[in-house]
C-alpha cells in the first residue's frame, strides 16, 4: 500500500497541504498541519482520557460505539461524496467503503464486551485466570485508498476494548480525515478520539511521543519499516499492514474467460489502488493465449464503461507509469492502454502489459496502478515457486480445477492469505497477518481486539487466617 508526503496536485509546504479533485484537478481544500505543540497535546489529553474511559464498563464502550456508527451511516452520501473529490474514488465505491466502515462500528461493539480472558488450570486450591487489559493511548495512521472503513476498523477496536486514540489520516484525504473524527468523536468522552492533519513529518512525530503505548498502520512499507524503528525507541507496540505484490496463478484446466475476469477484476478495482490488488500473474500456458486475448478485451470495457476512477493524484500516476515504461525498457510489451491521457485529473487506462520477468518492476514493485502484468508459466510448479520468490507476503491468488494445486498453494505459499478461485471475499471474522515485508499482526477481525489489549495473569492464593 503505497503513502508518500503530499506533493502537487496534493501539494504540501511548511504550513499548508492543498488537495485538488483528481478527476478535474480542481481545488478542494486547504488545511493546516499540525505543529508539535498540537501533536503534544493531542497526545496528552489522549492519555488523561484514557484512564476513566479504560474503567468504563465493556457494555457501554460497546453503545458508544454503536451510536457513532449511526452517526456515520447517517452522514454517509456526504463523506463519500467528500472521499470521491480527495481521492478520485467513484461514488458507489466511496459509498460502499463508508458503509463498510458503519458495519466494522457495529461488530465492534457486539465483539468489544464479549472480549475476555480464560481460566487456568492450576492448583485446586487457587484461582488462576488472564484478563485482556487496554494498553493506552494508540496512534492510528491510516492510508487514503479506503479512508473510511480502514479507519474505522482500527479505531474500533482500539476504542471498545478502552483504548484513547490519536488518529493520523493520509494527507491525501485530510478532508475526510477531520470530518471522519468530527462525527465519531462526539460519541465518546472527550479526548477519547482525537485527529491530527498531516503528511510524514506528522506521523513521524506522533509515533516517537512517549504517551503512545501502541501504533496501528496500514499503508506503505517504508513507512511502515520507518515506524517500527521509532517505536524500537519509544517501546511501542506495533501491527501493521504494509505493501503487497500480490500474485495470480492461472492453472491449465480452467475457463480462460472467467480467469480473466477475475484478473481484471482484482488488478482493476479501485483502478489498482488496493493493496491486495493482483499485480503478477502467472498464467499456465495452456490456457495463455485465450486468457490474455480475454485480459485486453476486460481491460477495454473497464477503460470504457466509466468504472474506472482515477489515480489518487499525479504523482501517483507518474510512479505508475514510470515502472511500466521501465518494464517496456526491459523487454515487456503493453498490449492495451499504457498511455497518459490528455486533459484534467490523474485519470490512467486499464493496461494489460506481458512477456514480463521478475526483474521488472511491475513484477517487483508494488504497482499503485490498474496495470495487469503477465508472464506465462509451463508448469504449477513454475507458477508456485515463482509467487513465492518475492519479498512481500500480503495475499495470493489461484484458479485451479485442481483440488490438489488448490492444497499445495494453501501449504506452500508464504503470505498471510491465500485465495482459490475467488480474488477477493471470504467469510466474515478471518484474520490474517501478513508476512515479510508486508507487515506484521493481526490489522483486522476479532483478533484486532486481542491486539489492541494485552493480558495480565492473576493467580489467587488462599490466605492463612490469623487465630
Amino acid at each position: 500500500m503505497t503513502e508518500t508526503l503530499a506533493r502537487a496536485p496534493h501539494a504540501a509546504d511548511d504550513t499548508r497541504i492543498t488537495i485538488c479533485d483528481p478527476r478535474s484537478g480542481e481545488l478542494v481544500g486547504t488545511l493546516t498541519p499540525a505543529d508539535a505543540d498540537t501533536i503534544d497535546d493531542a497526545c496528552e489529553r489522549a492519555r488523561s482520557a484514557f484512564g476513566s474511559w479504560s474503567r468504563t464498563a465493556p457494555a457501554a464502550r460497546g453503545e458508544a460505539l454503536a451510536a457513532a456508527a449511526s452517526v456515520l451511516e447517517d452522514h454517509a452520501d456526504e463523506l463519500a461524496t467528500l472521499t470521491q473529490r480527495e481521492t478520485g474514488k467513484p461514488f458507489d465505491d466511496a459509498r460502499g467503503g463508508v458503509l463498510a466502515g458503519v458495519g466494522t462500528l457495529r461488530q465492534y461493539a457486539e465483539l468489544g464486551p464479549l472480549h475476555q480472558g480464560s481460566r487456568l488450570a492450576g492448583d485446586p486450591s487457587a484461582v488462576d485466570y488472564s484478563i485482556p487489559e487496554p494498553r493506552g493511548v494508540v496512534a492510528v495512521i491510516t492510508p487514503w485508498n479506503d479512508p473510511v472503513a480502514i479507519a474505522c476498523g482500527l479505531i474500533g477496536a482500539a476504542v471498545v476494548t478502552g483504548n484513547a486514540v490519536v488518529h493520523k489520516p493520509s494527507e491525501r484525504c485530510p478532508h475526510v480525515g477531520e470530518r471522519l473524527g468530527e462525527l465519531l468523536s462526539p460519541a465518546f468522552p472527550p479526548d477519547v478520539l482525537r485527529t491530527l492533519t498531516g503528511g510524514g513529518e506528522t506521523g513521524a512525530a506522533l509515533v516517537s511521543r512517549p504517551q503512545v503505548a501502541m501504533i496501528a498502520h496500514v499503508g506503505s512499507t517504508a513507512t511502515g519499516e520507518r515506524i517500527a524503528r521509532a517505536a524500537a525507541l519509544t517501546g511501542a507496540y506495533v501491527i501493521r499492514e504494509n505493501g503487497g505484490n500480490d500474485p495470480l496463478i492461472v492453472d491449465a484446466g480452467v475457463d480462460p474467460t472467467w480467469a480473466a475476469q477475475q484478473a481484471a477484476l482484482g488488478s482493476f478495482a479501485n483502478s489498482g489502488q488496493i493493496c491486495t490488488s493482483v499485480e503478477r500473474i502467472y498464467v499456465h500456458d495452456d490456457v495463455a493465449d485465450a486468457f490474455v486475448d480475454a485480459l485486453c478485451a476486460e481491460a477495454r470495457e473497464w477503460t470504457s464503461n466509466g468504472a474506472l476512477g482515477p489515480l489518487v493524484d499525479e504523482r501517483m500516476r507518474d510512479e505508475v507509469h514510470r515502472q511500466l515504461t521501465e518494464s517496456v525498457n526491459l523487454g515487456a510489451r503493453v498490449l492495451v492502454g499504457g498511455t497518459i491521457p490528455e486533459g484534467p485529473g490523474s485519470a490512467y487506462p486499464a493496461t494489460v502489459v506481458v512477456d514480463c520477468t521478475a526483474v521488472m518492476p511491475v513484477f517487483s514493485e508494488e504497482t499503485f496502478g490498474p496495470i495487469a502484468s503477465v508472464q506465462r508459466v509451463t508448469s504449477f510448479d513454475d507458477a508456485i515457486a515463482a509467487a513465492s520468490n518475492d519479498r512481500y507476503g500480503l495475499a495470493a491468488t489461484v484458479l485451479t480445477p485442481s483440488l490438489e494445486h488448490a492444497s499445495r498453494s494453501a501449504a506452500e505459499l508464504p503470505v498471510g492469505t491465500v485465495k482459490v478461485n475467488a480474488v477477493f471475499g471470504g467469510a466474515p471474522g478471518g484474520s490474517a497477518e501478513p508476512r515479510g515485508a508486508s507487515g506484521s499482526g493481526f490489522g483486522f477481525g476479532p483478533k484486532l481486539l486481542d491486539e489492541m489489549t494485552r493480558l495480565k495473569v492473576v493467580h489467587m492464593g488462599t490466605a492463612e487466617v490469623a487465630s
